[in-house]
């Protein structure tokens, strides 16, 4: 089965002085979390949709929902976990725990606050995760990457026309991230911030899959901002 596990576990401390967490702030009209949830509704291939958010916002995300007219069978709201990998892995148990997990089971994981993925972007990881097991989205990087270790000077400055820069989705076999991640220490688990870092620390290839300028993270009031002018200005059309 294809499954899409929507991540909505932040709490918007980035975003200043705001009621909410930033997947209900409002943009062009409705939630960031409704713009996203209708990408994924419009992809038939995925048999299931998976919301993981925190405890206290899961009835606040169901009434989202119903209020914009979402109630498509395939979704599930879930209870997320303590940081990105452990959501992702709290997704999973509820899959084995409602239909259980079969080899060639994948998920296209994705953060709740990127609403402007595209039906490409979704077709291509979906298409290259049952090829290759394991996909990244990104874009190549336009600004010189700087490295340091102590915040205050340079350590190396890496060749750009290999570096790129990441987004999501980000999609997996089940099995083989679900592997990769129990053979983690409890140390790696806590610092490990990123699910494809995962795969590659086993020395599992990570296909690329090309994302968008526009694919943004809204977690600042800056990114509010650009957001509202890439739905004026029509740039994310697909």
């Amino acid at each position: 089965m294809i499954y899409a596990g929507i991540l909505a576990g932040g709490i918007g401390s980035r975003m200043g002085n705001v009621p909410l967490p930033k997947q209900f702030l409002d943009l062009d009209g409705k939630p960031i979390l409704v713009h996203t949830v209708e990408k994924f509704l419009l992809t038939s291939e995925f048999d299931k949709i998976l919301i993981a958010t925190p405890q206290k916002w899961i009835a606040h995300t169901r009434d989202t929902l119903r209020k914009h007219n979402i109630n498509d069978e395939r979704i599930n709201v879930v209870e997320g976990g303590s940081d990105r990998n452990e959501t992702i892995m709290n997704i999973i148990n509820v899959i084995e725990d409602q239909d259980g997990i079969t080899p060639e089971d994948v998920i296209v994981t994705h953060d709740a606050v990127r609403p402007f993925l595209t039906h490409r972007i979704i077709k291509e990881n979906i298409a290259n995760v049952l090829e290759h097991g394991a996909v990244d989205t990104v874009i190549t990087a336009i600004d010189t990457i700087v490295t340091s270790t102590d915040g205050d000077s340079i350590k190396s400055i890496p060749v750009r026309n290999e570096m790129y820069q990441g987004q999501t989705p980000q999609s997996f076999n089940i099995n083989l991230l679900r592997d990769s991640y129990n053979r983690l220490s409890d140390e790696d688990k806590k610092i490990m911030t990123d699910a494809c870092k995962i795969l590659v620390v086993a020395d599992k290839k990570v296909k690329l899959v090309a994302g968008e300028l526009f694919n943004i993270k809204i977690t600042t009031p800056y990114d509010l901002k650009v957001a509202n002018s890439i739905i004026k200005g029509g740039m994310s059309s697909d």
